[in-house]
């Protein structure tokens, strides 16, 4: 492996900061090279910590900065709205819930649409826009900053509001779960809002695809131990299962959506 990563690995690190996540097949027809050559390229990116690799492609690997929003809504997408149908089982009518910033936590508003009486009490605009049309469910939007890149309410004042309620669930996201239990996400001051919520539920439950375990985040959410439920597509990682059975974390997998894999 040499020292710098060719112009085409450039490109397709550029491609992949766009939407996400790259497919092997596209790539190959994009730069007019053999499919293996482009396993090749990636693998490559990988050993270097850029990107890791998922079926039939790769995603990209940042520390620091978070993908765009349009991008993380692209990837797993199908897993992630069998992820929020599941969640939303979980939710009773005449409920009230925290639900906070994520595309993940997105689907589960989605699916909640059919719920009747539930309070909804989010930081997230995207979340507010699926629900406060339906009559059967009170949606109250917190006050503060909204970042641009993804529609959330974030900064001291959104702390102070969350601080207020104390409701049934709390369904919050993760950028990136650690094998050592650990939540993290980019943003500070969209943590210290997940922080309040979390401390302010009877009941947490998160909400993250298998690709968050392969990506890592600067800042400290929470820990796994913390969640009441965990709802994810699959779960392949042994130490984490093995803290949830040791803590009494329920894991509901839903499962593999295979339209995502291509």
């Amino acid at each position: 492996m040499s020292d710098s990563i060719t112009p085409r690995q450039q490109d397709i690190l550029a491609i992949a900061r766009v939407q996400g996540r790259v497919n092997v097949e596209d790539l190959a027809a994009r730069f007019e090279v053999t499919p293996q050559t482009i396993r090749k390229d990636l693998n490559e990116l990988c050993d270097r910590r850029l990107m890791t690799r998922v079926h039939g492609g790769a995603i990209v690997v940042s520390g620091v900065e978070n993908l765009s929003y349009e991008a993380r809504r692209l990837i797993a997408h199908a897993s992630k709205r069998a992820i929020g149908e599941a969640a939303a089982r979980l939710v009773p009518n005449n409920a009230s819930l925290f639900i906070n910033i994520g595309t993940t936590t997105e689907e589960v508003a989605r699916a909640l649409v059919d719920h009747e009486g539930l309070l909804v009490i989010t930081n997230n605009l995207n979340v507010a826009t699926l629900l406060y049309r339906h009559p059967a469910i009170e949606v109250i939007l917190a006050g503060g900053p909204v970042r641009r890149a993804d529609g959330a309410i974030i900064g001291s004042a959104a702390v102070e509001f969350v601080r207020q309620f104390k409701v049934d669930y709390a369904v919050i996201g993760a950028s990136a779960i650690d094998e050592d239990g650990a939540l993290l996400d980019f943003d500070y001051r969209e943590v210290r809002v997940a922080r309040a919520i979390i401390e302010n539920a009877r009941r947490v439950v998160l909400v993250a695809d298998a690709h968050k375990l392969d990506r890592t985040a600067p800042v400290r959410i929470a820990d796994l131990r913390e969640v009441d439920v965990f709802v994810t597509d699959r779960l392949t990682s042994a130490p984490l299962r093995e803290l949830c059975s040791e803590h009494g974390v329920e894991v509901v997998e839903v499962g593999e959506a295979r339209s995502d894999e291509t």
